[in-house]
Parts: structure tokens; C-alpha cells; sequence
């Protein structure tokens, strides 16, 4: 709080008012910053991500790709995250896992103001070279 001339006291701009931050908003920016590691192949199991591609192409068909496999717990000052991940196979799991706690970790905190206290991340499959992709084929047109 700053004085005023006249003694009272009055609040900043930008500290009258709340703000809060939705779990959707989160699990978008942990999405994408996940996605942009080396070795992630995809985020979330097989069968979630083949319902998925299924739902991102009826209208309104649910919730975005962007934080699919992607879980958050959001408070006041705090969130905590859960990521389920493909890998692609030949890297260091260990490696990648802790890339991405890095980089979520480093989105989150920068663009939301919140303390991420946890990033907890499952490796459901490994993605091989000649494995093909299980999203299924758009039948439209």
C-alpha cells in the first residue's frame, strides 16, 4: 500500500482484485511445454489418445489435444501436475522425464505466477521406429 496526500492509504492498480487461474490453463501451457522435449513422442496412454483424435473432430467434442495426458491440481499459490507420456524408443527415459519436469516447470511458473510443488510423470509406451501411429484416419472430407 502507497499514502496518499492526505494520509489515507490506497491499494496499487494492480493489487485490487483476484485473480485465478483455471485447471484447463495449466494443463494447456504443461501440454505444450512437455511437447516440445526431445523424445516425447505423445502424451497420454494408447487408447486415451485414439478416443481422443476420435473427439477432436466432432465439434465440440471435448477436450483439446493440447492437454491430453495432462492433469492439474491448482490452489491459490500452487499447483502440482500429473503427465502421462510416450517416448520415442533409443532415448534416456530418465533424461526425458526430467526435461520435461524442467520445462513444465519453467512454463507454468513464468506464465501463470504459481509454484508448481510437484510434476509427476508416467511413461505409459514407447513409441518404435516402425510402429505406426495409432491415431486413426479422418473418414471425413
Amino acid at each position: 500500500m502507497t499514502e496518499t496526500a492526505s494520509g489515507g492509504s490506497h491499494k496499487a492498480a494492480g493489487d485490487r482484485g483476484r485473480t485465478t487461474i483455471a485447471d484447463g490453463v495449466v494443463e494447456k501451457i504443461a501440454g505444450l511445454a512437455a511437447r516440445e522435449v526431445v523424445g516425447v513422442h505423445a502424451l497420454g496412454s494408447g487408447l486415451s489418445r485414439t478416443f481422443g483424435a476420435v473427439r477432436d473432430r466432432v465439434p465440440g467434442g471435448g477436450k483439446a489435444a493440447v492437454s491430453r495426458g495432462v492433469k492439474a491440481e491448482v490452489g491459490e499459490v500452487q499447483t502440482a501436475l500429473d503427465l502421462e507420456i510416450v517416448v520415442d524408443y533409443g532415448v534416456s527415459i530418465r533424461d526425458v522425464a526430467r526435461a520435461v519436469r524442467e520445462n513444465v516447470v519453467s512454463a507454468v511458473e513464468r506464465m501463470t505466477g504459481l509454484e508448481v510443488v510437484e510434476v509427476n510423470i508416467a511413461v505409459s509406451d514407447v513409441k518404435l521406429p516402425d510402429e505406426p501411429d495409432e491415431e486413426p484416419e479422418s473418414r471425413l472430407q
